[in-house]
């Protein structure tokens, strides 16, 4: 199998500063972000730098919200959970929506025992095959 990112173009970009021109051999400070794409881009600034105050303050405003939906989320997941259990017991048996419920179940179950944590795709293709087998070609 050949390395997927073998046929990219570089992905690494330098982005000049349009408001302190930083460079990198001058010792200033460096930010690198990683795109969705994995493109790795480089910004210099210097200390003073208004560009960089603002990326500063945006990010720290970044890093409080995700702190605080954190903080709601591990109160309030435990309680849907417990929801979810409830209206999927309230459920008749036997129905086409069996396999469904039951494989959701599961899902959240696998996330409730590690909120730390995303549920790994190995996990989900596991449960899914559990509940959806493939079937043989007719």
């Amino acid at each position: 199998m050949t390395d997927p990112h073998a046929e990219q173009p570089n992905t690494r970009h330098y982005r000049e500063c349009e408001d302190c021109h930083a460079a990198p051999d001058s010792g200033d400070i460096r930010i690198t972000t990683v795109g969705r794409d994995l493109t790795v881009s480089e910004t210099w600034h210097t200390a003073q730098c208004p560009a960089y105050t603002v990326e500063q303050i945006l990010m720290e405003a970044g890093a409080a919200q995700v702190k605080e939906q954190s903080a709601w989320a591990k109160e309030a997941f435990p309680a849907a959970h417990g929801r979810l259990r409830a209206a999927a017991t309230a459920l008749p048996a036997g129905t086409a929506a069996d396999p469904f419920v039951a494989a959701l179940l599961e899902l959240v179950q696998a996330q409730a025992d590690d909120t730390g944590r995303f549920v790994a795709l190995p996990t989900w293709a596991e449960i899914l095959q559990r509940h959806f087998p493939p079937q043989d070609p007719v």
